[in-house]
């Protein structure tokens, strides 16, 4: 039995959630995973001030929450409680766990293959959104906002935190039917939540707003995390190197698995022709012709790289602001790109429309 399954074992018999149970836990995250630590004070994490998230996991109220996370639950040779990270399942029933605790969303599971998203980065991209529309006021709430995810994915992971932190109203948008079907699934077990997402598919897969948008519907914003990589090779690399930086974190050899994409992901989620720099361009070139029915346009950026040429070709374009928003969880930045084709007076009277 390696050290590994030895520490499952344990946990499964209950060691990891007595060990839980016995103090407060405080958590810091580092090198992609993240701890929970016995005493002591966590550091920040550089995750929004309004994220859930900032000083970690607290397990005991999670596996309470949610039964089926306790049997992932290991205790690390530092003696901290944790889950392995690298294992699919663990990473599932630990957001499933999350969203069930923290945003009272029931049922939430994932088709196998499919991408599992990290839920501290992705509900602080929404995090960042509020603030974009509330301009240096007050916080948009409730369902007179409307937003537009493209990309949806079979996790709806967007449209779900967004409803269920600020009561938002979203359209859930990709080119799988598959996908869909699984997010239409977790709402059927949400109904609080059914009427504020709709979810609609993409008729045309090589576009992005062409055939999506109707003549006449607005939306605040619009959010997207667009395919990273460029081919499924390049994919296949990325989730190799995923995997050995997870190891080496936790001091244990790496195990090579050939045709395993850690953490999910089918082709639409993970890459495309240009990868994300492609996506990007394409995008913004799009959102041109649609610039009088999105108040606030905005990506994830991975890349720093790609933040020039996206601001020259919004610049051509006529946006009328930019902004860049930098976002930190652990060791991994990233940044949000948002544009608007209105100017500030023009925004202004957007929402004085909209009040």
């Amino acid at each position: 039995m390696t050290e590994v399954t030895k520490r499952r074992h344990n946990a499964s018999k209950g060691k990891a959630w007595a060990e839980v149970k016995k103090k407060p836990q405080k958590t810091t995250q580092k090198a992609g995973k993240t701890l929970v630590k016995t005493g002591g004070k966590a550091k920040n994490k550089g995750l929004h001030p309004r994220n859930l998230h900032r000083q970690g996991y607290d397990f005991a109220a999670l596996a309470a929450s949610y039964p089926a996370l306790a049997p992932h639950l290991i205790t690390t040779d530092y003696g901290q409680v944790s889950i392995p990270f690298a294992e699919p399942q663990a990473v599932l029933a630990l957001n499933a766990a999350l969203l069930q605790h923290h945003y009272h969303i029931q049922d939430w599971q994932l088709p196998e293959g499919y991408l599992c998203p990290p839920i501290p980065g992705r509900v602080d991209y929404l995090h960042h959104i509020a603030d974009l529309l509330a301009e240096g006021g007050k916080i948009p709430q409730g369902r007179r906002i409307r937003g537009l995810d493209i990309g949806t994915g079979a996790n709806g992971i967007y449209p779900l935190l967004g409803s269920s932190v600020y009561g938002w109203q979203f359209v859930g948008a990709d080119i799988n039917p598959v996908a869909l079907d699984n997010v239409a699934g977790v709402l059927q077990h949400n109904p609080k939540l059914t009427g504020a997402i709709e979810l609609r598919l993409q008729p045309e897969p090589e576009q992005i707003f062409h055939g999506l948008l109707q003549a006449g519907e607005c939306f605040d914003f619009s959010l997207c995390n667009p395919p990273f990589h460029a081919s499924a090779a390049d994919a296949r690399s990325g989730s190799e190197r995923k995997q050995r930086n997870l190891a080496a974190s936790r001091g244990e050899p790496h195990q090579r698995q050939e045709h395993k994409l850690n953490f999910g992901g089918c082709q639409a989620e993970l890459w495309c022709d240009g990868g994300e720099l492609g996506f990007l361009l394409r995008m913004i070139h799009e959102s041109r012709e649609y610039g009088g029915q999105v108040l606030w346009f905005s990506s994830l950026v991975s890349k720093s790289d790609n933040l020039k040429p996206c601001q020259q070709a919004l610049t051509r374009l006529g946006a009328k602001e930019v902004k860049i928003l930098e976002m930190q969880q652990g060791n991994k930045q990233t940044r949000v790109l948002a544009w608007s084709f209105f100017d500030a007076a023009a925004r202004l009277q957007w929402w004085k429309f909209k009040a």
